[in-house]
């Protein structure tokens, strides 16, 4: 995409302050963007913004658990009072707290994890489409998922289960929304190097069944998770919603 196709845009990152939420702000920002990052700690916002301003874009951070229905309300009170509209809503804060067999997985991992991969993402969609059906230009709704919401690997149960959600909240929200000409689509990334995967990269054996399953042999940079994001959000993608791109190296084929 050329500079400037997201003029005047505003768009909010969920999870934003690093690894792939960070560098979707950034590319949005660079397309000419006014940028909301929101993730729980205000220290992280405010470096991932810094490196947004300095490069020229134009950024906030607005700290918020996005698991607590009262933080959203108040992010997106804030949205509305300061900028009138939203027109990109990208929904990436995820946690994966527990790593194991599902049998014996506490009840406090699970409601955690369902907390901020499921809840979070449906009150933040809720209130974003609030926002954006009163618009007349309506607006883009993009989840970030995962392959593992497809195919679930060994010892990632309870993230797999909410990650199968948040396709099946894409596809009904789609439905929903789409008279209002608010799009509602989904990315599944495979393994991406953030600190969120690191466990998974820095553990031989799962990494390298990882690499064996995929075709291009290696994982991905949060960057090569951008342009997925980026088509949803744009014009490009105006007659797509409810699609579910992965973006794996080939490994759900």
């Amino acid at each position: 995409m050329n500079n400037g196709a997201f003029e005047n845009k505003v768009a909010l990152v969920t999870g934003g302050s690093r690894g792939i939420g960070a560098a979707i702000g950034a590319a949005f920002a660079a397309q000419g963007a006014k940028v909301i990052l929101a993730s729980r700690k205000q220290e992280a916002l405010d470096a991932a913004t810094a490196e947004i301003t300095a490069a020229g874009g134009e950024a906030v951070g607005i700290a918020c658990h996005v698991g607590r229905s009262e933080e959203v309300e108040r992010l997106f009170a804030r949205i509305k009072e300061e900028y009138g509209r939203l027109d990109i809503l990208v929904n990436n804060a995820a946690t994966n707290p527990y790593f194991g067999p599902v049998i014996h997985a506490p009840e406090s991992m699970f409601d955690k994890t369902f907390e901020i991969n499921v809840k979070g993402y449906f009150l933040a969609a809720q209130q974003a489409a609030q926002i954006m059906v009163g618009q007349d230009t309506g607006g883009a709704i993009i989840n970030i998922a995962s392959i593992e919401g497809l195919t679930p690997s060994p010892m990632m149960g309870i993230y797999s289960m909410t990650k199968s959600a948040v396709i099946m909240l894409t596809k009904v929200m789609a439905k929903e929304l789409a008279q209002a000409n608010v799009r509602c689509n989904c990315v599944c990334p495979g393994l991406t190097e953030t600190k969120f995967a690191k466990v998974l990269i820095d553990t031989p054996e799962i990494y390298q069944q990882y690499v064996d399953n995929a075709p291009m042999g290696r994982h991905a940079q949060p960057a090569e998770i951008v342009g997925a994001v980026l088509y949803f959000a744009s014009e490009a993608s105006s007659y797509t919603t409810g699609a579910v791109l992965t973006c794996d190296g080939g490994s759900s084929i």
